[in-house]
């Protein structure tokens, strides 16, 4: 009977810090959506831009597609920790989604675009993934820096929902921080062209994005 009472006694601590631990992750994620936008400065007269759309290795051929963006860097952003990981990330406790970071000729393509892009390159319906990747880590979330960009997002949100007649699943975060993935997430797709996840769902992806929007795709030549 006492062994069995402290058994018990064990389940309830454990349903205890767990209950509290899942609290604090609310009340940190919380923080982090209610907090003041970062505006990131132009750099050589190139501005950067972040998203979250499911695997960053399908996002970040997407947006490299795209006449204007010099650069997709795959990394994790949304969260309430430091130094994530691919495997902390893959947990969905750190609160982080797979990310990129756009580094774009605002002379060229305009953030606007971006959001455009951003959308006809998704199932903006879906909740927490995209096609066959779900989970957290793999949600839908996009990054303002200031209130222009943000009015810019939320704009195309409710035209979106008008015209699809459905609700949007893209979060709508304050930049706070962008942290770069381990190296070997860098130019997957364009790196690895035979790998099957690339060959059955990042390439298809890509294509059925291009097909949406030839217009603003870089030129072959």
């Amino acid at each position: 009977m006492k062994l069995h009472k402290t058994f018990l006694l064990s389940l309830l601590l454990i349903a205890f810090y767990s209950c509290k631990n899942t609290a604090q992750v609310e009340v940190d994620q919380q923080a982090i959506i209610n907090a003041e936008p970062i505006q990131v400065a132009l750099e050589n007269g190139k501005a950067k831009a972040y998203f979250a759309s499911g695997c960053f290795w399908c996002v970040e051929a997407i947006f490299e597609s795209v006449e204007g963006v010099e650069e997709s860097i795959s990394g994790y952003a949304g969260g309430h920790t430091k130094k994530p990981t691919y495997e902390a990330s893959n947990t969905g406790r750190t609160g982080h989604a797979e990310a990129v970071e756009i580094i774009y000729d605002p002379e060229v393509v305009s953030f606007k675009t971006l959001v455009d892009v951003y959308f006809a390159s998704q199932n903006p319906t879906q909740v927490n993934g995209q096609g066959p990747d779900k989970g957290s880590q793999y949600r839908s979330i996009l990054f303002y820096q200031n209130e222009a960009q943000k009015e810019i997002i939320l704009n195309k949100k409710e035209a979106l929902a008008k015209t699809l007649g459905k609700t949007i699943a893209a979060e709508v975060y304050p930049f706070q921080k962008f942290w770069i993935a381990e190296d070997y997430h860098q130019n997957f797709e364009r790196l690895h062209p035979d790998h099957g996840y690339i060959q059955n769902v990042s390439i298809p992806r890509l294509r059925k994005f291009q097909a949406k929007m030839p217009e603003v795709l870089k030129s072959k030549h």
